[in-house]
Parts: structure tokens; C-alpha cells; sequence
């Protein structure tokens, strides 16, 4: 079995390193000069549209999946004609376009914030009466970590606003006075069983994940289902093989959707230590038809925070006893509660990148050892108005 990935960053390095455990080797195409996944397998560098290298990935491949959404519409069609592709077409559809996604979640009776389609200067002067200021203006296409997307909250912003974003196909949604964030992942095998993780509570700054923790502290027993019910139903709405995940906005018992992420998250890199099979294992698991592994936990809490911009120095790690991971990861069964990993993405800082992220494994939430850990990972801070990226 040959695992095909598009993209080679640090989420396909996870999908590779856990894929290896598994005795399946894997195949990249990325673009980039140098990818943290060239670490865990072959990569064919060139672009995501070049005919003649999607040719040799599907050749060289079982199975081919991603590790980010906006994967080339084009690219991922031409693949399917070669070889099969997991998740398929109609959830990097739906993912893609942020008002298709918005659309979907309401047909499944998935609530989700007030929201309009905006094309131009005059439909976003519509949309502003429909949804209310304040409101977030995105693209319907593309951006991540807070990109693509600006506050509106005087209707005298309209004009610039809608330049700031570039006056591209657009949505306009209601900002939501929520009490927390929190995600459920979900994996969904090829023979339609399913496996969850989550809720995971997270905490962003500028745009910016920097903290999750599970479980979700201060969520209640009906936002939890809630969500876990919601997350199920896409997955098989959907028909996705794969993880998905759906983050969401908690006010109370009651829950808003936000967005779709039909891959591996971010905030799901915690269960590397604190499950009994990780997103990533599950992922490879799902998509190369392997039966899907336990998610339940080893631990009482995890928490996980990201290093952005730059990573912690070494030295420190090792003063407090911070193991760092090896290309390979450290073996789940030797994390111990009270035990906390680095993990080193190999990139080049720059400001707002994520280069690594820390998971700490505890037998309750971690308190002060919290606070002194976020001080040694650049950028983790949800206070510090230096961390906005």
C-alpha cells in the first residue's frame, strides 16, 4: 500500500510518520524547495495543477489524500480519474467555498451565524441590512489563520472593507457573542463506521489558534452532544472518508457552527499524546480502508499549544524537562501524565507561522504548569498583544 498526499507540511509529515507505524509508505507533491514531509517519504516537487506530476502520483499510488483543503479543483478531479481520492469531491466542494459550506450546514439543520453572499459593493450594502454590524467580511475562497477576512462595523467601512478583502466573491456574517470556541473531530471509515474525538475547546488570537485543551473545559453535557451529533451527521451527509472537523461557537447549551475542515486540524494535534489512536492514524487508517482505531483517551487532560513566528529555544525545553520528538514521534505508550512534547515542524520562523506545538499531558487541567509552558512557546499567548501575528 502507497499513501499519495497533497502537500508536504507539517500535516503530511503527521499523516507520513503515523502512516510509517502503520507499514505504508507514502508519496508528496508539493511545490515548496524543502517540506518537513521530505523527512517521511518521496515528494514529486511541482505544482498542484502540473499535469505530468499528478500522472506519476496516481501511478505511484493506492489512494491519494490531502492535507489542506484548498487542494485545485482541477487537480483533484484529474486525479480521480486515475486513482481514488479520499475525501472525495463533495467534501473539498463544500469546504471550499465558504458560502456553499455555510449553505450545507443550514440544509442539515446545522445552526450557524446570520450570513449573506456579497459580489459587490451593492450587495454588500444588502447583505449589511440583512445580517446587521457588527460582522466579519469573507472571501468565499481561500484564506486561513485570519486571512482574507476584515471586521465591518460602521456602514461608512463598506467601500474599504470591501477593498481590503480585494472585491472578491464574498460573505458577510454576523459577529456572535459566544462563549468559547470548541471543535469535534470525527473520522468516518470507508465502510461508513465512525470514530470521535472532541469537544476540544480552543482559544484564538489574531485569527490565530494558539491553545487547545481536552476536554473541553466549561462545555455542557447538551452543547457537547450537540455538537457531536451535528459533526456525525455531516460526516455521513458528506459521505467523507477521512477526519472532518467542524468548529463551532458555544453560547450556554446552544451551539453555531463556524466552519468545515474536511482533514486533519490543527487543533486535533493533541490527540498524538492523549489518544489511544491519533487523528492521523485514524486518517491513513479511513482513507487506505483499514479499520479505524479506538479515540478514546489515555489521559485525564491534554493540552496543546502552538509555537508561532518563532520557535522556543532548545536549551529552555531541556531545563524543563520537555521531550522533543524524533522524526518519528515519540511512542504513545511512553507519554506519561505530566509529560509534555515538543514537536518541531523544521520551518523557517517568519511572522504568524506555525513551527511547532507543544502537548502537555496531565491529570487535570494544567494550572500554573499551564502558564509556565506557554512562556517558553513563542506565540502561544492568548494576552499578549505581540502574538497576533
Amino acid at each position: 500500500m502507497i499513501l499519495g498526499i497533497l502537500g508536504g507540511g507539517q500535516l503530511g509529515w503527521m499523516l507520513g510518520t503515523a502512516a510509517r507505524r502503520l507499514g505504508i509508505e507514502c508519496v508528496f507533491l508539493d511545490p515548496a524547495e524543502h517540506c518537513t514531509s521530505d523527512l517521511v517519504g518521496d515528494r514529486i516537487r511541482a505544482a498542484y495543477d502540473d499535469e505530468d506530476a499528478l500522472s506519476e502520483l496516481a501511478r505511484r499510488c493506492n489512494v491519494v489524500t490531502y492535507e489542506f483543503e484548498n487542494v485545485p479543483a482541477e487537480a483533484a478531479a484529474r486525479l480521480a480519474k486515475e486513482v481514488d481520492v479520499r475525501p472525495g469531491w463533495k467534501s473539498l466542494e463544500t469546504s471550499q467555498d465558504r458560502l456553499v459550506e455555510k449553505s450545507f450546514l443550514t440544509e442539515h439543520g446545522v445552526p450557524v451565524p446570520a450570513f449573506a453572499a456579497v459580489d459587490d459593493l451593492a450587495s454588500l450594502e444588502a447583505a449589511v441590512v440583512k445580517v446587521g454590524l457588527p460582522a466579519i467580511l469573507k472571501t468565499r475562497r481561500g484564506g486561513y489563520d485570519g486571512k482574507g477576512q476584515t471586521v465591518l462595523r460602521h456602514p461608512k467601512d463598506l467601500e474599504s472593507a470591501f477593498a481590503a478583502i480585494g472585491r472578491r466573491p464574498a460573505i458577510l456574517e454576523s459577529m456572535v457573542d459566544f462563549d468559547l470556541e470548541a471543535s469535534v473531530l470525527v473520522v468516518r471509515g470507508s465502510d461508513g463506521a465512525t470514530e470521535t474525538w472532541g469537544p476540544i475547546r480552543n482559544q484564538h488570537t489574531g485569527g490565530i489558534l494558539r491553545r487547545s485543551d481536552c476536554p473541553a473545559p466549561d462545555v455542557s453535557s447538551e452543547a457537547t452532544s450537540a455538537m457531536l451529533a451535528h459533526t456525525e451527521r455531516l460526516a455521513r451527509a458528506l459521505d467523507h472518508c477521512g477526519v472532518l472537523t467542524v468548529e463551532f461557537f458555544v453560547r450556554g447549551d446552544d451551539v453555531l457552527a463556524n466552519e468545515i475542515a474536511p482533514r486533519v486540524h490543527n487543533s486535533g494535534h493533541l490527540t498524538i499524546e492523549f489518544s489511544q489512536t491519533d487523528q492521523f492514524e485514524n486518517h491513513v487508517r479511513a482513507v487506505t480502508g483499514l479499520p479505524l482505531g479506538s479515540t478514546s483517551s489515555r489521559h485525564p487532560h491534554a493540552m496543546m499549544l502552538n509555537a508561532i513566528g518563532a520557535a522556543p529555544v532548545d536549551a529552555d525545553l531541556t531545563a524543563d524537562h520537555i521531550a522533543m520528538v524524533d522524526d518519528f514521534g515519540i511512542p504513545s505508550e511512553e507519554v506519561t501524565a505530566g509529560v509534555a512534547v515538543y514537536h518541531d515542524y523544521r520551518k523557517s520562523p517568519r511572522p504568524g507561522r506555525k513551527v511547532g506545538h507543544l502537548t502537555a499531558v496531565s491529570r487535570e487541567s494544567p494550572g500554573a504548569w499551564a502558564d509556565r509552558l506557554t512562556a517558553l512557546i513563542p506565540g502561544s499567548s492568548t494576552t499578549d498583544p505581540n502574538s497576533a501575528g
